[in-house]
């Protein structure tokens, strides 16, 4: 039993002290936001491997899961003969769920991966231990480009997955089932509030890209520089910002009330 409680406070106690560290290193991006003029060059490369680079894999996907929603969902909907409303389902599914969980999914597992990775070679290679001997801050230089551009593709790359997604959906509802047109878009168009599902979309968007950048940039400066260590500093990164991700979006979606 004493063993036991010894463990359970060694795991609070690191809990707590890696909860501390996180918070500081996001301070120190804030401050950098904030005091700093932005390194503008960094931050559009940042921004073009972490965003223009995923709108492929993102368009796909949006496009794949609106045409399984609106096959699903069009099928159920046949049962109580309520089949009109099939773009209130697809556009409410995608823009308020969906869209924002899965493309921060997504990034997570190509973007935040990627940087965490790339910022754990370069402390493997000690190449921040030389930006510190030249009395450059790695946090300024390093993390905070990478980390604003995951913050700022994400809300682009949502709303390119809930695009392509009611795209896949009308594709499904209206070339392959049937469904009128006017139907499909009358009911998407009067189902879709701006405040409660466009705002609480974005909102959620900004929410996951601030975490995911947040993230992948801490850990990849605190991994052990090993091989090892990279690789377990890009597979906690997957870990942690996906459970993140989930936990969050159920906080919002309550708080909010959507």
């Amino acid at each position: 039993m004493k063993a036991l409680v010894a463990r359970l406070g060694r795991a609070c106690i690191g809990f707590v002290s890696g909860l501390g560290a996180i918070t500081r290193f996001a301070g120190a991006i804030g401050v950098v936001v904030l005091t700093r003029p932005w390194r503008f060059r960094s931050l559009s490369r940042q921004l073009y491997d972490a965003g223009a680079l995923s709108f492929v894999l993102i368009s796909a996907s949006g496009m794949t899961v609106g045409m399984v929603l609106a096959l699903q969902g069009y099928n159920t909907l046949t049962r109580f003969g309520a089949e009109s409303s099939l773009g209130a389902v697809v556009g409410l599914s995608l823009i308020r769920e969906l869209g924002p969980v899965l493309t921060a999914l997504l990034v997570t597992g190509r973007a935040g991966s990627a940087k965490a990775a790339e910022i754990g070679a370069m402390v493997t290679t000690e190449q921040l231990d030389g930006l510190r001997m030249m009395s450059i801050d790695p946090v300024d230089y390093v993390a905070t480009p990478r980390a604003l551009a995951i913050f700022f593709a994400m809300p682009l790359l949502t709303a390119f997955f809930i695009l392509f997604g009611i795209l896949g959906g009308y594709l499904v509802g209206v070339n392959f089932l049937g469904l009128d047109s006017g139907t499909y878009l009358a009911s998407l168009e009067t189902s879709v509030d701006f405040r409660d599902d466009i705002v609480a979309a974005f909102l959620k968007a900004g929410i996951f890209g601030m975490l995911v950048g947040l993230i992948s940039t801490y850990r990849g400066t605190t991994c052990t520089p090993t091989t090892e260590g990279v690789s377990a500093a890009t597979t906690s990164t997957v870990v942690t910002a996906s459970v993140c991700i989930l936990v969050s979006d159920y906080v919002i979606t309550a708080l909010w009330g959507v």
